[in-house]
């Protein structure tokens, strides 16, 4: 997709995205996306698309870390519900709960009952959420080990985007297989008629944009009311003459000059 093409594409999928938000602070709507996938997806830029024309007190985006050791006591789930969205908000997970189902099973970081409990409880949980009014949406983002390795590589030269490379990532090199196993398993168990999973193919991070976000319009049958016309109020310019002296006194006057 040509650059200017793609720009032209984006600015209106932000466009829309605009009036899905309006929508969705009118109705009051609750809107979860989860975002999924491998290391180097693309996931963080589809996420800064959508996010960077809205307003983030009405979409926010939840991306937490490690969890602490009050959170490991908890219910698995409860740390992600602290973060649902009340009416009139869209929430989305850069990753969740599905932590479990990928890099702690991968990496041992939970037990195996820990871990079939999550499979057998997870589309229940989904329903309650559903349930309750939630509309949600989940994306898993593949892509290639070929153009994984060459974003690794890129995250490594380029020291403005150093910081996103992990030790996560180098172990999820190595552990390519496991993690197509455990991806597989999770899918066999949470993609549900009610709560399907739609895969991004993300190779192309352009079309991947394109594609995440077209669909994602397609899924929230919204409506959107042209705004009202606004005729602002004149202003006399014997008062903007006022007004512009007096403003340039208060800086004259803040930094002590005459």
């Amino acid at each position: 997709m040509k650059k200017q093409d793609y720009q032209a594409t984006i600015v209106k999928l932000q466009t829309e995205l605009v009036k899905l938000q309006e929508w969705v602070q009118t109705t009051g709507a609750k809107v979860v996306v989860v975002f999924e996938g491998r290391d180097a997806a693309g996931k963080g830029g589809v996420i800064k698309t959508i996010t960077s024309r809205l307003n983030p007190r009405i979409v926010k985006v939840v991306a937490l870390g490690k969890p602490t050791e009050k959170e490991r006591s908890q219910w698995y789930f409860q740390r992600y519900v602290n973060h649902l969205p009340a009416g009139g908000e869209i929430v989305l997970f850069d990753r969740s709960w599905y932590n479990r189902a990928g890099v702690e099973k991968v990496m041992g970081f939970c037990s195996d009952d820990e871990y079939q409990e999550f499979l057998t409880s997870c589309p229940e949980f989904e329903k309650m959420l559903i349930g309750s009014g939630i509309k949600l949406i989940k994306y898993w983002f593949s892509v290639s080990q070929q153009k994984q390795e060459e974003r690794f590589m890129e995250r490594l030269n380029n020291p403005l985007k150093r910081w996103k490379f992990s030790d996560m990532d180098l172990v999820s090199r190595s552990k390519w297989n496991e993690y197509s196993v455990a991806k597989d398993e999770m899918l066999k168990h949470t993609d549900t008629n009610l709560s399907p999973w739609y895969n991004i193919e993300a190779d192309d991070k352009k079309a991947a944009r394109v594609n995440c976000i077209s669909h994602l319009l397609s899924l929230i049958d919204y409506q959107y009311s042209e705004q009202k016309s606004v005729k602002l109020p004149k202003v006399a310019p014997s008062v903007i003459k006022r007004l512009d002296k007096n403003s340039l006194r208060t800086v004259a006057d803040r930094y002590g000059q005459n």
